[in-house]
């Protein structure tokens, strides 16, 4: 079902923004589309929860087989990396040598504010730290723990966690595997994505490239949705510069959205199939107002105190209650 689309400057319903969205996030209909084109489409899948991509590819994916993605990472054609809002996601190698250096300065600085291992970095040189844990693991991959251990060596009076996780945000870090793989099961070991992947990458790049992936697959969106799903700070200049290719619109509490030219808005009334989502899932993270998907009062029942989420699923696009293997 389609609707005209609306002006520029007019104000969108959050019905609107829900079935744009959905759409973006080919949760309307299954895609007959290649694992890796979905995956960088949707700007990688959050993978705290190794099984958690399967299930967001099969729930977008008709006929989906879990080999495909695990050909994919067993070739190194995608990977497992720290990138968005520093957590694991699952992004096409292409995507983690463009997207990782956006993030790098983001990464840095959570080490420095990090309540729990900040303070026992103050003083190092942690660019010094990086390079000794690059030694490492280029030579090996290592687990966090390994890594630590090593670095406790030479930095005896530190505590080696700490050590560990400054090496894991200054560095590009992939999961190797068989994590990651279906029914298999390692702890995360670690490499250089230089190393893995066999090609240089930037340590810093602008986000002006991220920004417009995200508003294709999660716009419209306000300059909070774009720092919601990123933690990247400063978007205000750099939405500034992009603002003569982008289009906006307001929503009905009168913010100002952006959106790309073209991107697409099914009619609001268009049918949506029952969808289940892994817990860990872009769709319920990468909006500071989520509303247009999962209302405040189920938001608050499904978010843990311990940071977990309870796996979901979709009735009539929206957030309508939660599932469990038995």
């Amino acid at each position: 079902m389609t609707s005209p689309k609306p002006a520029e400057g007019s104000t969108l319903s959050n019905r609107q923004l829900n079935r744009s969205f959905l759409g973006r996030q080919f949760l309307l209909e299954r895609q007959q589309r290649s694992a890796a084109s979905v995956i960088e489409h949707l700007v990688g899948l959050q993978s705290q929860v190794p099984r958690d991509p399967f299930i967001g590819l099969w729930t977008r994916i008709d006929g989906f087989d879990h080999a495909e993605l695990d050909g994919l990472m067993l070739d190194r054609q995608a990977v497992r990396i720290v990138a968005m809002r520093g957590t694991i996601h699952l992004l096409t190698a292409r995507d983690a040598c463009l997207l990782r250096p956006m993030m790098q300065g983001m990464l840095e600085r959570f080490v420095t504010s990090n309540a729990s291992y900040g303070p026992n970095l103050a003083g190092l040189d942690l660019d010094a730290i990086a390079e000794a844990g690059r030694q490492l693991v280029d030579e090996q991959p290592s687990t966090a723990k390994r890594i630590g251990a090593y670095l406790a060596g030479r930095w005896p009076d530190r505590d080696p966690s700490s050590l560990a996780f400054a090496v894991r945000s200054f560095l590009p870090l992939v999961q190797v595997t068989p994590r990651g793989l279906w029914g298999k099961s390692q702890q995360p070991t670690l490499t250089t994505i230089e190393t893995w992947l066999d090609r240089p990458i930037d340590r810093y790049r602008e986000p002006g490239e991220g920004i417009l992936r995200y508003l294709t697959a999660f716009g419209p969106a306000t300059i909070a949705d774009i720092h919601a799903w990123s933690s990247l700070n400063g978007l205000g200049e750099h939405i500034e510069r992009l603002r003569p290719h982008l289009i906006t619109y307001r929503d009905e509490r009168n913010r100002e959205l952006f959106d790309v030219p073209g991107g697409p808005f099914p009619d609001p009334e268009t049918p949506v199939p029952v969808r289940f989502l892994p817990g860990f899932e872009n769709t319920l993270l990468s909006h500071a107002d989520r509303t247009r998907i999962i209302s405040d009062q189920h938001r608050k029942r499904m978010w843990k105190v311990n940071g977990l989420i309870d796996p979901s699923f979709l009735v009539d696009g929206y957030v309508a209650g939660t599932w469990q293997l038995t």
